[in-house]
């Protein structure tokens, strides 16, 4: 009853809104437009690292399956960087350090200057992995004239990779992963002010330490941290477990006007935030890092996995980690919400509906509706494909049910598998109309009953006919 009393009152305010403007009222245009790409971005490229540059051009490096060189790409779309020529601006050392392994680079422009930073072993010792900083001079640092600024000197002259670097209040920090000598695991995370790009100051704190089950599973690791900021919060993501289908996100949360050089200030997720899915045949998703969108309104997760479970021998050896993307969400408590590595392909996209901005369109028990607050997110998430139908339509398969799509069976909406059946294809088959309340939103009219389109009803949805202005606006909904 109280739905329905709110459904009423609903329709009043729009109605009055009509006779008073002449149109519907319309919802605030979405502050995160939709945004899709085909994964995987690159091939054999693990430990990727995006950043979109001043000059509106996007730099992709990544760690090459031979470990022997530092490689860059540039392109004016983060998909351009899939088909974008690939430049070795650094090769490693014949002899002695920076000899091997050479993993994990980033780079980042600083005070006017380009800085990569990666990790290398010996030739005498290829597991003498520590921390490296390159400089580049240039505008392109694809050209750049590029220099070797040293290792980056930490407490110990111990196993150390993963270095990264980000600006909290105006302080530079650098964080990284190292092996504590004095304990029996294999790396934890830590973090130091720098003094400059290549140089860090004081006293380093560790700020997490393996110990969660899904931390341990076949090493003993904390590595690769990625920081993203939001709402007066520093979140930092990193990799756990050995580098197979057990690898996945963690992640740290502090509050940016916190002590960040304080452990206390962080708080950890107790389980991972980003991890394998059979559903989607992603495997092992880790190392990641954050780039923005082509209109800078979407913060985009970017991070390498496997599409296959079962591997033959050491994982440091299979060549098949792969660079993919996909859109970063954000809940209602200001925390990110990444989802589940979602399948090759297009990935997919929410809708919200135009009358309740922050509900969502979800299957729950299969059952299509609207609903505010989906932290489960991949049941908000939709790939939108040709349609089974053909003629023009498109069809909603699900993000976490592949194979499955929206479909209307006695004009109800419900997710259902596809059975190849000429009903099934029909069914789950609609034409993309401009939104019938604003056109910059989306309607989807029904391809076997032309004039009824998907719309809520206290919070389900149904397909139907629509003619007053709340049934057009119950029938809109803007794709994020």
């Amino acid at each position: 009853m109280r739905r329905r009393a709110l459904r009423l009152f609903l329709a009043v305010l729009v109605a009055l809104a009509t006779s008073l403007t002449g149109a519907t009222a319309q919802a605030a245009e979405p502050d995160s437009p939709a945004v899709t790409y085909t994964n995987p971005i690159a091939e054999k490229r693990a430990d990727p690292h995006i950043v979109k540059h001043t000059d509106g051009f996007y730099y992709f490096t990544a760690t090459v399956p031979e470990y022997d060189r530092i490689v860059l790409r540039r392109a004016t779309t983060i998909q351009g960087l899939q088909s974008a020529p690939e430049t070795t601006i650094w090769t490693r050392h014949a002899d002695g350090v920076m000899g091997a392994h050479i993993w994990a680079p980033e780079i980042h422009f600083i005070d006017g200057k380009w800085y990569v930073y990666f990790a290398a072993g010996a030739t005498h010792d290829v597991w003498a992995i520590r921390m490296y900083v390159l400089e580049g001079t240039g505008a392109d640092p694809r050209t750049a004239a590029w220099t070797e600024k040293g290792q980056i000197r930490t407490q110990w002259e111990s196993f150390s990779l993963d270095a990264t670097t980000f600006v909290v209040n105006g302080v530079r920090y650098l964080a990284w992963a190292q092996r504590d000598p004095s304990v029996d695991n294999n790396t934890d995370l830590y973090l130091a002010r720098m003094a400059n790009p290549w140089t860090i100051t004081g006293t380093p704190v560790m700020l997490s330490r393996p110990t969660y089950s899904w931390e341990t599973v076949g090493y003993k690791v904390n590595e690769g941290p990625a920081v993203i900021q939001r709402g007066g919060k520093v979140f930092m993501t990193y990799s756990a477990s050995a580098t197979d289908s057990n690898y996945c996100l963690g992640m740290l949360t502090a509050s940016a006007s916190a002590n960040l050089l304080s452990r206390a200030s962080w708080s950890k997720s107790p389980t991972p935030v980003f991890a394998s899915s059979a559903a989607t045949g992603q495997y092992g998703p880790g190392h990641n890092s954050f780039t923005v969108s082509e209109d800078g309104k979407s913060d985009i997760l970017v991070y390498h996995d496997r599409g296959y479970k079962d591997i033959s021998g050491d994982p440091l050896n299979d060549p098949n980690r792969r660079t993919r993307v996909q859109k970063v969400y954000w809940n209602a408590d200001g925390t990110p919400n990444f989802g589940i590595p979602v399948a090759d392909g297009v990935t997919p996209q929410r809708f919200s509906s135009h009358n309740f901005p922050d509900r969502f369109v979800r299957h729950y028990d299969y059952r299509a509706r609207i609903e505010a607050n989906v932290t489960r997110l991949a049941d908000s998430q939709f790939r939108v494909v040709p349609g089974l139908a053909g003629s023009g339509t498109v069809s909603l398969e699900s993000a976490n049910f592949p194979g499955y799509h929206l479909r209307h069976d006695a004009f109800e909406v419900w997710l259902e598998r596809n059975d190849g059946s000429a009903r099934f294809a029909a069914d789950a088959s609609f034409h993309r109309r401009a939104g019938l309340a604003d056109p910059a939103g989306v309607s989807f009219e029904s391809h076997n009953y032309p004039g009824r389109y998907v719309r809520h009803w206290e919070y389900l949805l149904n397909v139907q006919a629509v003619s007053t202005a709340t049934d057009r606006a119950d029938a809109t909904f803007h794709a994020r």
